[in-house]
């Protein structure tokens, strides 16, 4: 890999030695470590997890931290009547190889935080994944009441006050920890706006460093904190009214004696009521990035006072890749697909065809992503899923919140798909997990993406069915506005996205799909097949993504550090 030579310089440099006792630490609200630990939703889990992953396999010092709940998230089952939709059961934290966090004479943590006129307490688990720490804080102890015990249940809690004191308990008390623990932080990565009452509690340690006024310190401590945006909509993230958060924020406000409006003015909207965490974020750190230059141009347009640089994100390659060697990318291609044909055949009873081209589409359910496109035109894709010679079959899956309207709209009408209107030509597999995840993206011919071009930040699933083989099919978001799909896959207009599809089906996927030379094989797709997974390596790697935030975040912080000294 092209990056080796660089992280491995970089681990014999004073600026690495610096970090193994001041490390960066990366806060994040969901990580997908492995589907036994229920801690993650979606694709910032999965980017956070990978992030993880490339970090220990680089050798890099990173400390991380979040919240272990206890019931993880929610599954969707469309194949019983109505629609299933279920928290996992409750897991122990020792049963997914957690460790107590403890002192030096072997007494748990306990780390206390105010919330509004009480006390909340929290303990803390731990992981070890190679150079990478992992410290996951939980409420679920017995000198809390019974509704603040449930703080730590389910990611992503239902109601705002819940959520806030989910916020309250991974930014000031995630610092708390860190402090019990003796870890002294050179810099904060805040992944997403969830961690942003982060800066308060920063500010707070500030303020007694330096005896100074809660004002002085705002912009001081901006150099020490990065921000990594994921969406364009203040109302994609954490959005609270303000007065829920001045009462939630009182028993801090009282703590570091500062008037607790003062505080909330750091988010608040422009001109509104309402209090926001990615506005807390932007304000309060010194450089962040977008995910994607798409996203980035975006953003910019929103956010004028706040520039992002892009840092595309990357997947890591050793976790996702099922196809390993350049040669035999077909044969290879084969057997995973053939593996994940019996996975849905004992899912849902369906089976079919290994030679039927299989298109897939898996990623969290809601209404700009647009996963019913395909079947927006149902009378003319059956026509052209269902030909004799040439059939096509689809595969969806992914997950909806519980309270998102319009994502269960979109579940009771894909219910009808797979049930009556496509029986036996489209199916979806419940549960979606990582596991899953891995079986799509090494099985499937074709990956559809099919955003609203501008809302999509980046859509990294498709990075992984590349690297295995599976072509991309995609509007011209996120990622796939920077790759080169001349001869890897397809471009689709978003604006007829409906029409679009069905006509680079017809004209292009499917004939060349089936084109087959003596041997059985389809030459110029298996072409395009290794152009894909090369293209991943080269462009859109984990490796790539962490090297950047090294050299242009990190580095210059430790490296001022260092020349003050």
């Amino acid at each position: 890999m092209a990056d080796s030579p660089w992280f491995k310089q970089f681990t014999s440099s004073k600026e690495y030695n610096f970090m193994k006792d001041q490390p960066i630490v990366y806060f994040c609200a969901e990580y997908a470590l492995n589907d036994n630990i229920p801690i993650y939703a979606g694709g910032l889990g999965v980017l956070a997890g990978d992030i993880i992953r490339e970090a220990s396999e680089q050798e890099i010092p990173l400390v991380t931290v979040g919240l272990y709940y206890h019931e993880g998230y929610l599954c969707n089952d469309l194949y019983k009547e109505g629609i299933m939709m279920k928290g996992s059961s409750r897991t122990n934290p020792e049963s997914v190889n957690l460790s107590p966090v403890v002192d030096g004479k072997g007494n748990r943590i306990i780390v206390t935080l105010p919330i509004q006129d009480a006390i909340i307490y929290a303990q803390a688990w731990f992981l070890q994944i190679g150079s990478v720490r992992i410290y996951l804080l939980d409420t679920s102890i017995s000198q809390n009441t019974e509704e603040n015990r449930r703080i730590t249940d389910q990611l992503y809690a239902s109601g705002k006050e819940m959520r806030f004191k989910q916020e309250m308990l991974l930014g000031l008390g995630g610092l708390r920890l860190l402090r019990a623990l003796q870890i002294t932080p050179i810099g904060y990565h805040l992944n997403e706006g969830h961690s942003a009452l982060l800066t308060l509690e920063i500010l707070r340690d500030e303020m007694q460093k330096h005896k100074s006024s809660f004002q002085e310190e705002v912009d001081r401590i901006k150099q020490h904190i990065f921000f990594t945006n994921h969406t364009l909509t203040i109302a994609g993230n954490g959005t609270f009214h303000a007065d829920l958060v001045l009462t939630l924020l009182s028993g801090f406000a009282k703590e570091i004696q500062v008037p607790v409006d003062e505080i909330v003015n750091l988010g608040l909207i422009p001109e509104s009521n309402i209090f926001s965490t990615t506005r807390l974020a932007l304000r309060m750190a010194g450089k962040i990035n977008a995910v994607s230059k798409i996203h980035a141009k975006k953003a910019s347009e929103i956010w004028k006072e706040y520039p992002m640089v892009p840092i595309t994100n990357g997947i890591h390659l050793k976790t996702w890749d099922k196809i390993y060697t350049k040669d035999g990318i077909w044969e290879k291609h084969r057997n995973n697909k053939n593996v994940l044909l019996e996975y849905i055949h004992k899912t849902t009873g369906v089976r079919w065809d290994g030679n039927t081209l299989l298109l897939g589409w898996a990623r969290r359910i809601v209404g700009y992503k647009r996963p019913l496109a395909l079947f927006d035109n149902l009378k003319q894709f059956k026509i052209l899923a269902t030909s004799s010679d040439q059939p096509v079959r689809v595969v969806i899956s992914g997950l909806s919140h519980k309270n998102d309207d319009e994502g269960l709209v979109i579940l009771k009408r894909l219910q009808k798909i797979i049930t009556e209107d496509l029986k036996g030509t489209v199916v979806y597999l419940p549960n979606y997990n990582m596991s899953i995840a891995k079986l799509l993206v090494a099985g499937c011919d074709v990956w559809l993406n099919t955003p609203v071009v501008g809302f999509e930040a980046c859509g990294t699933s498709g990075m992984k069915a590349a690297l295995n083989g599976a072509l991309p099919c995609s509007t011209a978001d996120g990622w796939i506005a920077e790759a080169q799909l001349l001869e890897t896959g397809w471009l689709l207009q978003s604006e007829n996205l409906a029409d679009d599809i069905l006509s680079t089906l017809r004209q292009y996927i499917i004939p060349l799909y089936y084109e087959r030379d003596s041997s059985g094989a389809p030459k110029k797709w298996i072409k395009m097949m290794q152009n894909a997974r090369d293209m991943i390596i080269n462009q859109f790697s984990a490796s790539q993504m962490l090297r950047r935030y090294i050299e242009e975040f990190y580095l210059p912080l430790i490296q001022s550090h260092q020349s003050k000294k």
